[in-house]
Parts: C-alpha cells; sequence; structure tokens
C-alpha cells in the first residue's frame, strides 16, 4: 500500500499483499495457541481445525483487523506487518510464561504491567529480557520511519489508508465492547462456546486465546443479585449493626498485616520429599498461638487479589470471572473504599503501607490512597533496604526493622501493613549456602527452601521483638501463594486445596488471644481482620459481625472450593443457616462494588455508638 506519489497503484499487488496478510494472521493465531497450549503444537492445530474451527476463524477475524489497523495506522503493510508480529510474539511468550507459573492466561488488564521493566526482567531472564528490548527499540525506529512517510503517500493509497483504519477502528472499537448486550461478535462466539467463568484457564482452552481475551474485557464486577433493593440492604445493615462505646486509648493495640510472599509449606505436598524443615524458625511461633492454612485465591501469582479480600473483607470468589485484577480493574475508580484502613481511621489510627519494591505494581500507590492510608513506603523511601546473599530484593529483616521504627516512633495507636518481596521468584542464584535439599530437586526449588527459612528467622526474630513494646501489637501474618516453580507432574499428585494452601499465624505481643492453642485453622483472607477483632477483643463493626458469623458457617472458600469443616467440596451444599449468610454477604459486595452504595450510607462498617 505504501507507494511515492509517481508510483503507479497495483490492484492485483494490492489483492496479494491481502491475501498475504491474512495467511500470516492466520498462522500467528495458531502460534498464541500453541504457546497457550504449553507449546503443543497438536493441541493448537486440533483447536484451529476440528475442534473449535468456527472459534478459531472469529478469533483470526479479530487479529485480521487488529493487523489492518497497524497497516493503515503507519501506512505500509510491510511496518504494520512488523509490527503486529513482534505485539503477537511478546504476547505469546507473555502467555507462556504466565500459565508455566501461574496457571493463568495473558487478560487484558495484565497489558498495563508492561511498562514494569525491572519485574519483567525479572521473570523473563536477561537473555529474553534484552532481547525483547532489542526488538522493541527496532519497532519504535520502524514505527516512526513510517509514520513519517506516511504523509507522503500518493492520494490513492491514502483513501485506501483511511478505509482501513476508519473500518478497523470502528470494529475494534465494537470487539472493545464485546460483554454489551446485543454484541454480535459475543453472540457468533455463543453459538459454539461454553464459557467457563470461574475457570479462566479452561475458558481459554475451550474458546480460544482471542476469545478468551475479548470474554475479558469492561464487564461490571459482580451480577445483580435477585433481591438486591435499598430496602435488602437496609434490613441486612441493621440486623448486623452493633452498638457500642467509645473506644479507649488503651483499648487501642498496635495491628500489624504481614503479606508475605510466596510464603508456604512445601511439605505439604505429595510428591515431594524435604531434607529438613524451611519453617522451623515459623513453627517455633505458630505452635504456640493462633494459627494455621490461609484458602489463597492465586496459584504461583495474584498476589494484589489476596492482599486486597485480607484488606477489604470481600471474596474474589463473588466477583465476575473477568474481574481479575480489583486492584487495577475496581478500586482506583472510586474516591473512597471501605476497608481495615478506613474503619481503623476512624478509631483515631495512624496507618502505614510498605512495599519494598516500586509504587505501580498493580496501581497500589492509587489503590491505597483510595483506602485511606496515611503513608506509602516503598523502595523510593525506605530507609532499611538491606538484601541477604544475591537476593535482588529487599529482604524481610529490612522491612521489620522498618516496622519497628515506625511503632517506636509514636506513642499513638498505628495499622502497619506490609508486603514483602525478598520471597519472590526468580529463585535461581539466590543463596551460595543451600541448607536444604528435596526429591526431586532443582536449583529453583532449593534456593526457595533458603528463602522461605530465611523469612521465618525474619519472622521469629520481628515476632520476638514486639515483646519489648510497651504497647501491645497484634500482628496478622499470612503467605499469598504457592511458587510457581513445581513441576507439572508435581502439582498433577496434589489436589486443587494441597495447591491453594499457606500458613497463616496471629500474633499477640501481651498474649491474650482468645483462641492461642488452636493450631490447625483453616480460613480465607476476608475473616483475617473480622476474626483478629473477636480474638483480641476488640470493638467490631456491623460488616465484621456478618464475617465473623458466615465464617462458622463457611470456614474457607475460594473460586470453586468450599472447607466445610471436615473436607473440601467443588460446589457449595451448606444449610440453610449459611445459604442464608452468603446471599447477605453477597449482596452487601454487589452494593459496595456494583450496585448503589446504599449500605454505605449507614455505620455498617464503621461502629453504630450508643
Amino acid at each position: 500500500m505504501l507507494h511515492k506519489k509517481r508510483a503507479a497503484y497495483s490492484w492485483p499487488k494490492f489483492i496479494l499483499v491481502n491475501v498475504g496478510l491474512v495467511i500470516f494472521v492466520y498462522l500467528s493465531d495458531i502460534y498464541l495457541q500453541f504457546m497457550q497450549n504449553d507449546r503443543s503444537l497438536d493441541l493448537a492445530l486440533k483447536f484451529a481445525l476440528s475442534w473449535h474451527t468456527e472459534k478459531f476463524l472469529l478469533g483470526t477475524l479479530v487479529l485480521w483487523m487488529l493487523a489492518l489497523f497497524l497497516v493503515g495506522l503507519f501506512g505500509s503493510y510491510l511496518a504494520g506487518s512488523v509490527i503486529y508480529g513482534v505485539s503477537i510474539l511478546f504476547l505469546g511468550i507473555a502467555t507462556y510464561l504466565k500459565m508455566t507459573y501461574r496457571m493463568e492466561p495473558i487478560y487484558p488488564d495484565d497489558l498495563k504491567m508492561i511498562t514494569e521493566f525491572s519485574l519483567l526482567k525479572e521473570m523473563a531472564g536477561n537473555g529474553l529480557f534484552y532481547f525483547a528490548m532489542v526488538l522493541l527499540i527496532g519497532v519504535i525506529v520502524l514505527s516512526v520511519y513510517f509514520l513519517y512517510r506516511s504523509f507522503f503517500l500518493a492520494k490513492k493509497a491514502q483513501i485506501v489508508r483511511g478505509i482501513l483504519l476508519v473500518v478497523s477502528s470502528l470494529f475494534l472499537f465494537y470487539c472493545g465492547h464485546f460483554n454489551s448486550n446485543g454484541n454480535l461478535l459475543k453472540k457468533a462466539y455463543d453459538k459454539t462456546a461454553l464459557w467457563i467463568p470461574y475457570s479462566q484457564k479452561m475458558n481459554y482452552y475451550n474458546v480460544g486465546f482471542v476469545g478468551g481475551f475479548l470474554f475479558n474485557l469492561n464487564v461490571p464486577a459482580m451480577e445483580e443479585p435477585e433481591n438486591y433493593s435499598e430496602k435488602t440492604i437496609s434490613e441486612i445493615t441493621e440486623k448486623y449493626s452493633k452498638e457500642t462505646t467509645s473506644v479507649t486509648e488503651e483499648e487501642k493495640p498496635n495491628i500489624v498485616f504481614v503479606m508475605s510472599e510466596s510464603f508456604s509449606d512445601p511439605r505439604r505436598l505429595s510428591g515431594l520429599t524435604l531434607s529438613g524443615n524451611p519453617l522451623s524458625p515459623y513453627e517455633e511461633i505458630a505452635q504456640n498461638t493462633y494459627s494455621g492454612q490461609m484458602l489463597s485465591s492465586g496459584f504461583g501469582g495474584g498476589t494484589a487479589n489476596i492482599e486486597f479480600s485480607a484488606l477489604t473483607g470481600l471474596s474474589m470468589s463473588l466477583f465476575n470471572g473477568q474481574m481479575t485484577t480489583p486492584y487495577t480493574m475496581l478500586v482506583p475508580k472510586e474516591k473512597t473504599f471501605p476497608s481495615l484502613v478506613s474503619y481503623l481511621e476512624k478509631l483515631g489510627y495512624n496507618t502505614t503501607a510498605i512495599h519494598p519494591y516500586n509504587t505501580s505494581m498493580y496501581k497500589r500507590k492509587d489503590v491505597y490512597e483510595t483506602f485511606g492510608f496515611d503513608q506509602f513506603l516503598s523502595e523510593d523511601n525506605l530507609k532499611h533496604q538491606e538484601k541477604i546473599a544475591n537476593n535482588p530484593y529487599i529482604s524481610d529483616a529490612a522491612a521489620y526493622t522498618e516496622i519497628l521504627e515506625e511503632l517506636k516512633a509514636s506513642n499513638e495507636p498505628q495499622f502497619v501493613h506490609l508486603v514483602t518481596m525478598q520471597t519472590h521468584m526468580p529463585y535461581n542464584g539466590k543463596y551460595n549456602t543451600l541448607d536444604f535439599s528435596s526429591t526431586p530437586t532443582s536449583d529453583s526449588l532449593t534456593n526457595y527452601y533458603q528463602d522461605i527459612y530465611e523469612a521465618s528467622k525474619a519472622l521469629n526474630s520481628f515476632l520476638t521483638s514486639l515483646n519489648e513494646l510497651g504497647q501491645r501489637t497484634l500482628v496478622v501474618f499470612w503467605g499469598d501463594h504457592l511458587p510457581g516453580i513445581y513441576s507439572d507432574d508435581l502439582k498433577k499428585e496434589n489436589s486443587e486445596a494441597q495447591l491453594h494452601l499457606t500458613e497463616f499465624l496471629f500474633y499477640d505481643s501481651k498474649n491474650q488471644l482468645l483462641e492461642s492453642g488452636n493450631h490447625n485453622v483453616i480460613t480465607s483472607p476476608i475473616y483475617f481482620a473480622p476474626d483478629l477483632f473477636k480474638q483480641a477483643g476488640l470493638p467490631e463493626s456491623g460488616f465484621y459481625t456478618l464475617l465473623q458469623d458466615l465464617q462458622k458457617e463457611m470456614p474457607a472458600f475460594e473460586n470453586n472450593l468450599y472447607y466445610t469443616g471436615r473436607e473440601f467440596t467443588k460446589e457449595f451444599s451448606y444449610n440453610e443457616k449459611a445459604q442464608k449468610l452468603y446471599d447477605d454477604y453477597q449482596l452487601i459486595q454487589y452494593d459496595i462494588t456494583t450496585g448503589k452504595k446504599y449500605s454505605l450510607e449507614t455505620n455498617f462498617f464503621t461502629l453504630k455508638e450508643k
């Protein structure tokens, strides 16, 4: 399509070039299926040619329109094809890596992470990262060059270019509203597609990469429950709200939340034998306080989602499957959002968030402002940034020192929320001395064992140091998810629950927790705050009362996985009381995230004073 003004315009050549582009796009779609299916060409070809041909061709149509948009934008089939091809190449690699480490496909919202160069380098490795950077620079240079040349195209070529831009732009804009009522592309998929929102991995397998990607565009956080109304919400908030007197300063202990990256007990996995116990320093504390396992919504990743649940008391399992990351898709759109932070702020607490990494990950800076944190300490302003051995991340010990200094600096009650980084992947080569081995083994595994051992020691030392503070301090510590370093064979030997259980404990520097002798608890992160308030005898909001009642009937639940108190099931099958509590909880979560926010106009998330 790109010609100098004096060049003759050749329709046969135009048709030939377009046919070539269609073939190129068709092959690129197969490539995406190939990378999504663990680089299995057999599965990719069967998906395209026999199992799901209609859905595959619909996906190819969308990709073709994307390629035509780039061709029209740069006024060149060469430039458009190269930029399209490199983009699809990166997308396929990212898909393969995420499926390998997290057993999840790439979502539209993941594209916002493209500027996180340091994390991408750590995830992909130096070789792949620098190769990608060279390609990216080349694409940028190519884009600028051809964009400049596009202004000197012949008149007929400019007309064709304009038509391509308009048609492809309108089509892609329409694709962006894939989940809107009456969308024709969605209807075409619906003829043969079986959407599986509760398992995005299976959803992408069933409808193809493009179909799965489109399915995760622009949807409400939750579907409206049948009996949602202002009257219903009013009845719920009144039912659970409690009257309380003012809280004295003596009744306001410091509260510390610690979400430890990938902290879990590898000895709980079937098919894995360790030479020792890397969590022995952790267990010295856990066996003398309220502790057990937390049912995580993620595997190998999803940190921000577990953090969201712990701070808000809202469950990921109640959201639409497309609401993959509330931190980036939901919270930043709100001016305020009810959470433990806002609750404690109204009780007179100073609130601090600490994450020894950058502020842009998962839009934490924006999210923490919405939650109401007074300050956010990151790698940009932390006083202590020590690292251990060859670990590229700030150590847990350094982060705990930061917390201790924050607590000592003020006599006012404080809430400190820490998200650690020391035990983040990649693990290879982090430590020169390795104290643990396993069967099967790998460099990643042995370095991971050392990582959690160092994290255990740092936690033990930190909790012991709290005993020396004059003011009572409460700690909730938990691992966010298992690391994504276990082999497929090992994962097959373990149940879904085994792959989603991490360690947690509550700690009271004054040893006054009501159930300090219970060490076999299985819980969900939504219960951390209300459970802590009950254990420590702190004043509770109506929302926390609802969660405490729900916990008695449904001790732990996440996406398509429910703990009855005896076993894990894949379906919700509790008694009538549990169903009513679950329905009330679902209505409140819908009201906050998607509905009219009637509950925020009450004191349901604060205290109802006499």
